[in-house]
């Protein structure tokens, strides 16, 4: 692997230990991957957790004198000062995050704690060589923004954080951004529900062999920034998928010569309407008593909390209602009167934290509603079942205590 001066003598220690162990890091993977050099990023963002390999590992880099030269961001933890209110934690579980969180800010991370950091705080351009993990985040980078990354794990995005490189493979090249299927979609595609039920059955349907997707038939007027993410995340719940692009739509898929190695799609499957209703009754069959719904994963918008705010208006709910979101997004919402609106129907808008997190020791037991299948898909670890309806559906149902 070529290196630059300034790689050479951060491979030799003139940084410290911990800079040369990330960049040796870094440089194992690009040799597995057959990269031929190291390049620079100027943005990145880690899948933080609350798991003790992740722990180990950044103790490991901090203890070695590692520091950040890219400041990334970081998706939630959980505010265990919150639901130390409301449930039991274990002190096992708080004293890993609490070393996590402390040892990212020791290395120097900005503690965000937001899965949707291109929408606030760490927006790449057009282009830009980026290092994310978190799988929702580095498709939307790629396919909505075209900025470039790999799918990085949170460990390899902290080498590139501290080195400020990573090696020159996979998305990063023109070559590897190209579909490697075409999604012709006949089914009538208008709500953000109908892109997460599209995202989450156009994996499966197409299967593991492909993970390059490129739709068609799909009417820009309904793709909001919103309706993208979604897609992009419910692709990854089955399948593994860097980059989406739709045509018309997305930054490098104006036609189908951009979307595709001389211009055609080797294979092709449609989604249909049947399809769609068949990834509902997949995910949404079961009716009956709700106790709560869990929305925002990944984090509710402004636009969505708003949109949630005026359904509760002046009523109140009969189950537990969260939001999970950022702490902008939840200041926006206070100011803007959203807040106060929730929270007099008795929701919460919960920050830093997310689904995936061990905090729901109080609702195990009860029957739940979301409106992300990635949310019923990571809880089933936490022995909590949902029931996946559409935003104004869960809204509904925590207002009533069932769904219909």
């Amino acid at each position: 692997m070529i290196l630059t001066k300034d790689q050479k003598e951060m491979y030799d220690g003139k940084f410290g230990e911990g800079a040369s162990k990330a960049l040796k890091i870094l440089m194992g993977i690009g040799k597995a991957f057959g990269a031929k050099r190291m390049v620079e990023v100027s943005k990145a963002h880690i899948s933080l957790s609350n798991q003790e390999g992740d722990l180990w590992f950044v103790e490991q880099l901090y203890k070695a004198g590692a520091h950040c030269r890219v400041a990334p961001t970081v998706n939630p933890a959980y505010d265990y000062e919150y639901f130390s209110k409301i449930t039991d934690i274990d002190g096992h579980d708080k004293d890993v995050i609490v070393r996590t969180i402390d040892t990212y800010r020791k290395l120097g991370a900005i503690l965000t704690f937001d899965c949707t950091p291109f929408f606030e705080q760490n927006v790449p351009r057009f282009g830009e060589i980026c290092s994310f993990s978190a799988s929702g985040g580095s498709v939307y980078v790629n396919s909505v923004i075209g900025a470039r990354t790999n799918r990085e794990a949170a460990q390899s995005a902290m080498c590139s954080a501290i080195t400020g490189y990573t090696p020159e493979y996979g998305m990063l090249l023109d070559e590897n951004r190209k579909g490697d299927i075409l999604i012709d979609v006949k089914a009538d595609i208008k709500t953000q529900f109908d892109y997460e039920l599209l995202g989450y059955y156009t994996s499966i349907k197409m299967g593991p062999e492909y993970n390059m997707p490129v739709f068609s038939g799909i009417d820009k007027a309904t793709a909001s920034d919103e309706a993208l993410m979604d897609i992009g995340t419910q692709l990854n719940i089955h399948g593994v998928v860097p980059m989406f692009q739709i045509l018309g739509v997305t930054p490098e898929a104006n036609t189908m010569k951009d979307a595709f190695v001389d211009g055609n799609p080797k294979h092709v499957i449609e989604i249909t309407n049947e399809d769609m209703e068949k990834a509902y009754n997949q995910i949404s069959r079961r009716t009956g008593k709700v106790d709560f719904a869990i929305l925002g994963c990944p984090h509710l918008t402004i636009n969505t909390v708003k949109e949630i705010a005026n359904m509760v208006d002046g009523r109140k709910l009969v189950g537990e209602l969260y939001l999970f979101t950022s702490s902008t997004t939840k200041d926006l919402a206070d100011r803007m009167g959203l807040l106060k609106k929730i929270e007099d129907a008795g929701g919460h808008i919960i920050i830093n934290s997310c689904v995936d997190q061990p905090i729901w020791g109080h609702l195990k037991g009860g029957s739940g509603v979301t409106e992300s299948p990635k949310c019923a898909y990571y809880t089933t670890r936490r022995d909590l079942e949902f029931k996946v309806r559409s935003i104004p559906e869960c809204i509904e149902a925590v207002l009533s205590g069932e769904i219909r």
